[in-house]
């Protein structure tokens, strides 16, 4: 009996210095940038050409990001990502929907959930993940801000080989800085996001060329971006 007690005595502070720690991890990185995440210290072991150079991330204030880039990966990840509270319900039963008729299978992760695997997790698929993703997302909803997440998953997310964030990939794609971006080209970095290693920003495939105008009309549709107000009106 002494053993079971100690033990779930472990585990319960184990648990609970975890959450602090991850709380605290949370909360530094809503004013810090985030350095690196575990997704670009695993494609930098991955690599084996001696030759290549490591990844490229240089990270910009949200307000250095041209707000093109920020409406298309809206426009082209999450639509209701200034609405919801880090879960798209909605998304969420028609991906079930989806899936369960035997239809090709469909995520219905959000900008705040791609945030938080990016950041805090690893890219690999399990249902742990899930539910630390779910976490994390739950955490980060509540500490940030929607522009810190915007600002977060923009200066993070693969977008490229060995490419991340927005200004990396604005260097890398159209030779100019993320804040100079036009529709055309922000949606043409938009429309390569769920597969950045496999598709090609410039030139454009007739897959990505027709589905970066697909994107520019969504961003017409869309309108002005307007960030909700928080009342601490901290990122």
């Amino acid at each position: 009996m002494k053993f079971i007690k100690r033990f779930f005595k472990f585990l319960f502070k184990t648990l609970f210095w975890l959450i602090v720690f991850s709380v605290v991890v949370v909360f530094v990185f809503k004013w810090t940038p985030v350095p690196m995440t575990p997704l670009m210290v695993i494609r930098n072991i991955e690599q084996t050409d001696p030759n290549k150079e490591g990844w490229k991330h240089d990270w910009m204030p949200l307000e250095d990001i041209s707000t093109n880039l920020q409406l298309a990966v809206i426009c082209s990840e999450d639509q209701n990502f200034l609405k919801h509270h880090g879960f798209d319900i909605k998304a969420i039963e028609k991906a079930y929907e989806n899936n369960r008729k035997g239809k090709k299978l469909k995520g219905a992760s959000t900008i705040s959930q791609q945030t938080a695997k990016n950041v805090f997790l690893w890219p690999k698929r399990s249902w742990t993940r899930k539910a630390l993703e779910t976490y994390f997302t739950f955490l980060i909803e509540l500490i940030w801000s929607k522009e810190r997440i915007m600002e977060v998953y923009l200066n993070s997310i693969e977008m490229g080989p060995g490419i991340y964030g927005a200004e990396a990939a604005s260097q890398y794609w159209f030779k100019k800085s993320a804040s100079k971006l036009s529709k055309y080209e922000a949606a043409a970095i938009a429309s390569i996001l769920p597969s950045p290693l496999k598709y090609r920003a410039r030139p454009a495939s007739p897959y990505i060329e027709s589905r970066k105008v697909w994107v520019v009309k969504q961003m017409n549709y869309f309108g002005p971006l307007n960030y909700p107000k928080r009342d601490d009106n901290n990122k």
